[in-house]
């Protein structure tokens, strides 16, 4: 098992429920996309996932065989470099190189002195060029952050984590600045690396039809609340009408098609 959440539920300082009994298991391998209204949470529950909130959350968090509440620091530490986060806005300091960037993606495997030596003398840039080259950015490798438009930077935090080949990768709206056909090869990319190595995926799309089209799990969430867990070939487009309801449907990156009665379901295949 990768990880199960039972009954966990997250309240903010001002009171306000992001979270309420969330009950998700995976497999180990399984990629999950998280679909959903703004603020219904999607965020949150990957933070949950990656032990950001493992003190304040409630309920039971199991990640990667490690009940998270049972860890001291060291051990917490330990598991955090087996979890990759791939964030929509990625915090990558603005003069540091892209070539550091990437390879700071083993930091938390590495001995504490190649970590610090890598911070002044990349320690394995044919690593972090071929990761780069994965994302169509192996001319980049020595270019400064602050140099790369917001797409380049997503694109940067995707080849960090392919670089740390983490055990659970969990991606917050990772493609929001790509154009459709980059969007669609960049999470194609992401799938195919977790099910190559048997990693476990979880990514929170805007894109509906990305989604459907190149996860086989859906996970709607609408008030911090889980509204359905389904196979992509059972949802419905009641479903999704229900799931945003108040808000428009989001829109497919592609061209819809006229007579389609849900966004198109073979886009990465």
């Amino acid at each position: 098992m990768s990880f199960a959440l039972e009954s966990v539920g997250l309240t903010h300082a001002d009171g306000s429920t992001a979270l309420a009994d969330i009950r998700l298991a995976a497999r180990q391998g399984e990629s999950i996309a998280l679909i959903g209204p703004s603020g219904a949470g999607k965020t949150s529950l990957l933070s949950v996932l990656g032990t950001a909130w493992a003190d304040q959350a409630t309920g039971t968090q199991q990640l990667l065989g490690s009940e998270l509440r049972a860890l001291d620091a060291r051990a917490r530490r330990a598991l955090r470099a087996r979890i990759g986060s791939v964030h929509q806005a990625p915090p990558l300091p603005g003069r540091q190189r892209v070539v550091t960037s990437v390879l700071a993606g083993r930091l938390g495997q590495w001995p504490a002195w190649k970590a610090l030596a890598s911070l002044a003398y990349p320690m394995d840039s044919a690593g972090a060029r071929a990761a780069l080259a994965r994302v169509e950015l192996e001319d980049k490798l020595f270019a400064r952050c602050d140099q790369l438009s917001g797409g380049q930077l997503q694109r940067v935090g995707i080849a960090r984590v392919l670089y740390q080949q983490p055990a659970l990768v969990l991606a917050d709206e990772p493609v929001s600045a790509l154009d459709p056909a980059l969007a669609l090869a960049t999470v194609k990319l992401l799938v195919e690396d977790a099910a190559q190595r048997h990693a476990t995926l979880v990514a929170s799309l805007h894109a509906v039809d990305l989604a459907l089209g190149c996860f086989a799990r859906i996970v709607g969430i609408r008030g911090g609340r889980i509204a359905f867990d389904l196979p992509a070939t059972q949802v419905s487009q009641a479903q999704l009408q229900a799931l945003y309801a108040g808000e428009d449907l989001p829109q497919p990156t592609q061209a819809p098609q006229p007579s389609a009665a849900v966004p198109p379901m073979n886009a990465c295949r």
